[in-house]
């Protein structure tokens, strides 16, 4: 199993690093288009999460993100040093009285875009999965 990790201060102008390991992923280990865009998407939101909600936008706290590979499935970990969250209850996005609000997207988003998403250590861990060969 192959697996590469970076770490951010949580500023929102560090996703850029995060936009950069992917790319760099995309060229390593040959993804397609489609699952690259689905990559980018799904990580980068759960990375802002991560900052945002996460580390309270504190740029003492750290974002780790890590990538594993493993028999045509590629892994991102995401991990922030905040309290966490219940994620077992969670708004749903496309309810009437949800439609209007700014938030509440993200984890909707990365649940559509990756194949599988696991959260761990009282949500403070998110893990997407995608399968290369889709």
């Amino acid at each position: 199993m192959k697996k590469i990790r970076i770490e951010i201060p949580s500023l929102a102008e560090n996703i850029r690093m995060i936009e950069s390991f992917i790319d760099n992923a995309k060229e390593k280990y040959h993804l397609n288009d489609d699952i690259y865009g689905n990559i980018m998407i799904a990580v980068t939101e759960a990375v802002n999460n991560a900052i945002k909600h996460g580390n309270r936008n504190d740029s003492s706290k750290n974002v780790a993100l890590s990538l594993s590979l493993a028999e045509g499935l590629i892994k991102f970990k995401v991990e922030d040093e905040g309290s966490g969250f219940d994620y077992h209850n969670l708004p749903d996005p496309t309810t009437a009285e949800n439609l209007e609000k700014p938030g509440g997207r993200g984890i909707f988003l990365m649940k559509h875009l990756a194949d599988e998403v696991e959260f761990a250590d009282n949500g403070k861990v998110v893990e997407l999965s995608f399968y290369m060969n889709s």
